[in-house]
């Protein structure tokens, strides 16, 4: 969901700007060329995915589309441009009428994809196309890396509770595009108020030990919070002794205190003697929160202990040590001249090395066996194969201009799950190896 969806008022900021400047500089020149109205097609793909990843989520496709939507050059941006003599008046006043008015399908939010996913296909003329290459980018790279570590740590969660916390450990706009990434990643909620606002995602958060070290007592602290927030609040017991703390905890919140939570040390170590403690005090019902730079394998390893829940902060927002999905925006099939009705022919780079592209319009399908489970991402062009027109991959998101594909953000959050689901089961091992879908080309 999105405040749109809340009924609550947001501004919308124009993105134009959020772009490279040879994306301008391109436009201005194929303007004067004559090529600048050729029918073009652009997709979004990624080579591999990173280093020891079984497969990709996508994160971000929502954003995209408000982008794409928001990608106007009002009287600000135009002057901007001029001033810096950064393009001429005709590529200026071509600018201040802008707005998409293509066709973009893609795979849509939250399903997996491989190497060589055509994970969005941008269809328009080369001028309007090729100015949204580095916004799409910037959004599909940064989210999906996110939401890959997201899942990557559900799988290794399983069905205990997993808490969004890293905003300050990056970028205050990209703190609330992780938040939503990760929900779409399979995280239930978030620290982060901004991302709750936009995106309805559900919030949390109760003190730090800035607040013990306040008072002049933990005693007090816990009193003051537990006062406030009611016994069902939870309380950080690690700032000095935790036994000592634990103890503190649940005579003064009783023993129907929500939970308590450790932010240091040994922490398997730590959890079964505070989840011994809890039980000998009375407090059965008392949850166990662990946060402490976690990562998926720092969660796999706590799967034996008496964790409730986690909380994850840096490891998360940086996709786990894979900030960015490598992504690319490649031309791969246009039109010989500006005729409306022209045909289109495939191409592509034939550079030496690995980034060379293959050309031509996709389409994309993932062959199941009899149990359901996938076996491949088939790739092709031209017809797509009768046994696999019903498990085709892309969808159209955006039709000559409008969006067409606007959901709520749980949708792109129950798909990723259901996907993750039809995957083999050696996809969710954690153990390096190479993606679990072989991609074949037809």
């Amino acid at each position: 969901m999105n405040t749109a969806d809340l009924g609550l008022p947001v501004a919308v900021p124009s993105t134009a700007l959020f772009t490279d400047q040879y994306e301008l500089t391109m436009l201005q020149a194929a303007l004067r060329s004559g090529t600048a109205d050729r029918r073009s097609v652009f997709e979004v793909f990624t080579r591999r995915l990173p280093e020891g990843r079984r497969y990709g989520v996508v994160g971000g496709t929502g954003r995209v589309l408000d982008a794409v939507e928001n990608f106007r050059f009002d009287e600000t941006i135009l002057g901007f441009l001029r001033e810096r003599a950064i393009l001429d008046e005709p590529t200026l006043e071509w600018l201040a009428d802008f707005r998409f008015r293509g066709d973009i399908w893609g795979y849509p939010e939250g399903e997996v994809y491989f190497p060589g996913s055509p994970l969005m296909r941008v269809e328009g003329t080369f001028a309007e196309a090729v100015l949204l290459e580095t916004v799409i980018l910037s959004i599909l790279n940064h989210d999906s890396a996110v939401a890959a570590a997201a899942s990557r740590m559900s799988v290794a969660a399983g069905t205990r509770p997993l808490m969004e916390m890293g905003a300050r450990r990056t970028h205050e706009l990209g703190a609330v595009a992780a938040s939503r990434a990760a929900y779409v990643g399979g995280f239930h909620t978030t620290s982060d108020l901004a991302a709750g606002f936009r995106y309805g995602i559900p919030t949390v958060g109760t003190s730090a030990h800035a607040f013990t070290l306040l008072h002049d007592t933990e005693r007090d602290a816990f009193t003051a919070q537990v006062d406030s927030l009611g016994s069902g609040t939870t309380l950080l017991v690690d700032t000095f002794d935790v036994a000592e703390a634990v103890r503190t905890a649940v005579e003064v919140a009783g023993p129907d205190l929500g939970a308590v939570r450790i932010d240091s040390g040994d922490l398997l170590l730590i959890a079964h003697r505070v989840r011994q403690q809890l039980d000998e005090l009375g407090a059965t019902k008392t949850k166990i929160v662990v946060t402490s730079d976690l990562d998926e394998y720092a969660i796999a390893s706590l799967a034996a202990a008496p964790v409730d829940a986690y909380g994850v902060g840096t490891q998360l927002v940086t996709g786990s040590g894979h900030p960015t999905c490598s992504m690319v925006y490649k031309l791969v099939a246009r039109a010989d001249s500006e005729e409306p009705g022209a045909p289109l022919r495939p191409v592509a780079k034939k550079s030496m090395g690995a980034k060379s592209s293959l050309g031509g319009r996709k389409w994309a399908a993932r062959r199941l066996d009899e149990d359901g489970v996938a076996t491949a991402e088939v790739i092709g062009t031209g017809t797509v194969p009768a046994e696999l027109a019903d498990r085709q991959l892309l969808v159209p998101l955006v039709s000559a201009g409008t969006v067409v594909a606007r959901e709520p953000l749980d949708a792109a959050r129950a798909r990723h799950i259901a996907a993750r689901d039809r995957l083999p089961l050696s996809a969710t091992q954690l153990s390096r190896g190479e993606p679990v879908l072989a991609t074949e080309y037809l």
